[in-house]
């Protein structure tokens, strides 16, 4: 059975409630640490427990959850370090895939960007919840990457899953607006054809997004000893 919506192709139940879990990760509805409670889960997301179950051992696989033998499931502490790390991987991987997306656009790729943009610029405007302007923020960039190459995406798209930072960037108005001003420089340059100018500005924007959580100290990584398993390295 899959879920969908006219916006979006149809997914399979657990594919589809892995991509819920990895937005209440981003928005901060699930900490860091945090127990993850299955039939919590289900309920909220309106499924039983099973692609809850298997959707928590995708996210395992890809690094996002930990099990443990006394605690159960839980989303992987991080450190400042870690971070710090994968902010800096995040604005190489996405700075290469915003230039490949405007050397590959498409004029329907470029009509979906804009409709992001769109999204997101009316929630800032009207003061939309954290939660939900992390949820259109990720929208925005990876309709952007999407242009780029499967390949590309599917690396961002682990950097993404792997970053679990206590709250969203996106929780203060004025963090929000300063944003999204960056997205209005970025679509600017992928709209005028210039790849050079769209990876800088996508850089500069994830450092931008670093800078603000690291100058709030609720906002920080505060885990101890990083979880990582390098047996495999």
């Amino acid at each position: 059975m899959t879920i969908g919506n006219a916006d979006s192709p149809p997914q399979s139940r657990t594919a589809w409630v892995a991509e819920r879990i990895r937005e209440d990760v981003a928005a901060g509805t699930i900490q860091p640490g945090e127990l993850i409670k299955q039939t919590v889960l289900a309920k909220r997301y309106g499924v039983s427990p099973t692609p809850v179950r298997e959707a928590l051992r995708m996210l395992e696989a890809d690094g996002m959850i930990v099990y443990s033998t006394h605690k159960g499931a839980t989303v992987r502490e991080m450190t400042p370090e870690t971070a710090a790390d994968l902010y800096r991987l995040r604005a190489a991987v996405e700075s290469v895939a915003a230039g490949m997306a405007v050397e590959r656009m498409t004029s329907e790729g470029l009509q979906e960007i804009e409709r992001q943009h769109a999204e997101i610029d009316r929630a800032v405007r009207e003061g939309a919840a954290p939660a939900e302007l992390s949820r259109l923020n990720k929208q925005f960039h990876f309709s952007i990457y999407a242009q780029s190459s499967p390949l590309v995406l599917q690396y961002v798209e682990a950097l993404w899953v792997r970053f679990t930072p206590p709250a969203t960037v996106w929780g203060s108005e004025d963090a929000a607006m300063a944003l999204q001003c960056d997205h209005d420089a970025i679509l600017k340059a992928v709209r005028k054809g210039d790849a050079d100018a769209a990876a800088r500005l996508t850089a500069e924007h994830v450092q931008h997004a670093a800078a603000i959580r690291d100058a709030n100290p609720e906002l920080r990584a505060a885990g101890g000893q990083d979880r990582e398993d390098h047996t495999g390295l």
